[in-house]
């Protein structure tokens, strides 16, 4: 898997808008996550439970808003933020 890195993350905060450099998969561990991303720049979102994936494409403007504390896997381009 050359050039993927895979983080698992606890987090109860927010992320900001951004678009990844390639796809990027996001499963929730544990907790609900609402999901907000943008297709052809219409905001739309998601509710994801523990168990959940988001596979975002490249070029797929998106942040996730955690509902109280999460544990999250995020795997993606290493050159992504």
């Amino acid at each position: 898997m050359g050039g993927i890195k895979t983080k698992i993350r606890w987090t109860d905060q927010p992320y900001k808008w951004h678009t990844n450099y390639g796809e990027e998969v996001f499963v929730v561990l544990d907790g609900t996550v609402e999901m907000f991303y943008k297709e052809e720049n219409v905001e739309k979102s998601v509710l994801l439970n523990t168990g959940d994936i988001f596979f975002a494409s490249v070029g797929t403007e998106h942040f996730a808003s955690p509902q109280g504390e999460v544990r999250l896997l995020i795997v993606e381009d290493e050159k992504s933020a």
